[in-house]
């Protein structure tokens, strides 16, 4: 990119200037990373300050079995696979009692799209899990598993998120987007929802009341015109109805490990390289600049490492997620040393070192609690730090 472009660019940015699908591919193709973490830590300080957000949350798997084959998924097992499983609703209510000492504020439930489950086992799991923690907000479901539960039951989404909202959901996820565009998505996705579904079911919840996040997952097979593309398609669904609370994108990952019985399901790694953290880092530097009516950008820390968590704070993201305790969707996938649960001491530790004001939320990003500053770094340099892997 020449100067002059460069110029033009940054002065978009500081005067709070809308910027275009070009300017976002541009963007993109600039090897400067450093003059795009100014640009969007600028932006990301314009909007939240010196703060990262994060909360104590647990991940809630409750079935692996999925109707579907999408070909970047180490999770989806088959019926009568050995290491296929499902819940009873008494055991998910177990396992989230479990955090019950930590002050949990949320629990995250994403699951496979099951064959057989009927309809109504979903609003009573979210029922009893309300019942047993009336204080934890419910995020959960896809919009593709709100688009399979409209196959598996017949009822529209508007009814459905009705159920489930009486039930006590308080958020969608924001998974099942990966790449809006067809050109990329016909080639990693096997199931039904694609944009016009996706968008349909979160504009359905954000009328509903509903606040959810969105999410783009990225590094595989797509180029860098198709991320704009989906951010761009995020930007007018949010001048729309204004429901979106964060953007987190998403590392794809290889299946460095798989489970026991050595299949590997990722059928995407023989195609592509896992993005570098340096193209991790520009992808939130983009986003942020694009993403101009979305409030939060967030790192999920088990996707990227720690280290390039940390480094994100400066490159436009503002939120790291929560504790997650267990997140199968990623671990059954990866082995290069996230660990499964960061306790909020850990996390507090993590933005502290980063140089950030650690602040706790809840799911719909009102503040629980706000923290100390940073501490100053001739305090930090008089006595040894800790190294985050």
């Amino acid at each position: 990119m020449d100067a002059g472009r460069k110029r033009e660019l940054e002065e978009k940015v500081y005067a709070g200037e809308r910027l275009s699908r070009a300017d976002g591919e541009e963007l993109y193709a600039s090897d400067d990373l450093v003059w795009l973490g100014r640009l969007a830590h600028h932006r990301r300080t314009e909007l939240n300050g010196d703060r990262v957000m994060f909360n104590v949350n647990r991940h809630l798997n409750l079935t692996n079995v999925c109707s579907a084959s999408c070909a970047y998924c180490s999770f989806q097992r088959k019926p009568g696979e050995s290491d296929a499983y499902t819940m009873r609703v008494e055991e998910a209510v177990r396992k989230a009692k479990e955090m019950e000492g930590q002050q949990l504020t949320e629990l995250h439930i994403v699951n496979g799209l099951h064959p057989t489950l009927p309809w109504r086992y979903y609003p009573k799991v979210l029922r009893e899990l309300k019942a047993a923690l009336p204080d934890v907000k419910l995020k959960a479901f896809t919009a593709t598993e709100v688009q399979w539960f409209e196959k598996i039951s017949g009822l529209p989404a508007d009814e459905i998120l009705d159920e489930l909202i009486d039930a006590g959901l308080e958020s969608l996820t924001g998974g099942g987007a990966e790449i809006f565009d067809w050109e990329v998505r016909q080639h990693i996705v096997d199931h039904d929802c694609h944009w016009e579904d996706w968008s349909r079911i979160h504009r359905l919840a954000h009328a509903k009341g509903l606040r959810t996040p969105s999410t783009m997952l990225y590094g595989h097979i797509e180029e860098p015109r198709h991320r704009v593309d989906h951010v761009l398609r995020l930007r007018e669904l949010q001048d729309e109805t204004g429901g979106f609370t964060v953007f987190i994108p998403l590392r794809y990952q290889h299946d460095f490990v798989d489970s026991a019985d050595g299949k590997i399901r990722n059928r995407l790694q023989e195609r592509t390289t896992m993005a570098s953290p340096a193209e991790s880092l520009k992808t939130f530097a983009v986003s942020r600049l694009l993403l101009d009516n979305v409030p939060h950008v967030k790192c999920f820390w088990v996707m990227h490492g720690l280290s390039v968590a940390q480094l994100s704070l400066n490159f436009g993201a503002d939120d790291l997620d929560g504790s997650v305790v267990e997140y199968k969707i990623t671990h059954d996938a990866d082995s290069y040393g996230t660990p499964n649960t960061m306790h909020r001491e850990d996390l507090l530790e993590l933005i502290w070192d980063a140089g950030f004001r650690p602040v706790e939320r809840d799911t719909r990003y009102n503040v629980v609690r706000e923290y100390d500053a940073p501490p100053t770094l001739a305090h930090r340099r008089s006595e040894p730090q800790q190294v985050w892997a």
